[in-house]
């Protein structure tokens, strides 16, 4: 969310602590991990660690060095929701239309650009993920969570209204009588219960999660990337389709994913009874 939060956090930010460390990064075989690092915090993501986030992801879709990416974090916590002590500046007295274009620029913005990454997003929820914690990991591709990890639609325990794209989201997953009902309430959604709803993928040992996660995103990053990219697209965009765009969209990705090194090289290992090499190209 970001016109309210609902994370408190038990410590100050620490004002030496650079953005680099409040949001780890590294590419690993082909895996972009990002990686939220405020512990202390439960993970409230603030202005700055938003924009950095965004900035990977939209790296990892123009590095043809990346296959696939996990987001995840530190500590007991996912990302407790938004944290706006650490954002940017009050411009002054609020007008008409500010609350509506922060939220444009800001919540919007950080689940679009996981929705329109063209490389699969993979979350690994170690923890809490309330608010906009919750919908940055539901707005991913696939969801791995640790047993111990909770979903909280925040927002009704505050008096506000679903931000960053949880009313989009949450109604595509599970159906608008369960999606109302956990924005409704606000109550805590163990990660069983969620993976039982479909929100989650799989749910594993605290003490195994990074591992999985590893091999997910592995197993994704040798995989045909740009077939992959139009899989989601056309996923993502059938959800607000009828059948004659649906089917002329999936029309047009066939054709665009033709023209791919990956796409021959199937046809090709299948023809010849092998194992594809695919070079996400």
């Amino acid at each position: 969310m970001t016109h309210a939060s609902p994370a408190e956090p038990d410590h100050p930010e620490d004002p030496e602590k650079s953005l680099d460390s409040l949001v780890l990064h590294a590419t690993d075989n082909g895996v972009s991990w990002i990686t939220l690092n405020r512990p202390e915090a439960m993970n409230a993501v603030t202005w700055d660690q938003r924009e950095r986030v965004i900035a990977l992801l939209a790296e990892a879709s123009a590095d043809p060095g990346v296959r696939a990416v996990v987001i995840t974090a530190t500590g007991k916590g996912f990302c407790a929701g938004a944290d706006l002590r650490g954002g940017s500046p009050d411009s002054g007295e609020r007008v008409v239309g500010d609350v509506a274009r922060m939220i444009r620029l800001g919540a919007q913005r950080l689940i679009a650009a996981v929705q329109d990454c063209e490389k699969p997003v993979l979350a690994a929820v170690n923890g809490t993920a309330a608010g906009i914690g919750a919908h940055l990991a539901l707005a991913c591709d696939l969801v791995l969570a640790a047993e111990s990890a909770r979903f909280i639609e925040v927002f009704a325990r505050r008096g506000l209204v679903p931000d960053g794209g949880g009313a989009y989201l949450l109604p595509r997953l599970i159906g608008p009588q369960r999606a109302k009902e956990l924005m409704f309430f606000g109550d805590a959604l163990p990660a069983t219960d969620a993976e039982r709803l479909g929100l989650v993928n799989r749910v594993v040992p605290d003490d195994q999660l990074a591992k999985t996660a590893r091999d997910w995103s592995e197993r994704l990053a040798s995989g045909p990337t740009r077939a992959l990219a139009l899989t989601k697209s056309l996923i993502n965009a059938s959800l607000d389709s009828d059948r004659t765009t649906a089917f002329a969209a999936e029309a047009t990705a066939q054709e665009l994913n033709m023209s791919t090194h990956d796409a021959n090289e199937g046809v090709a290992s299948f023809v010849e009874r092998r194992r594809p090499e695919f070079r996400g190209r």
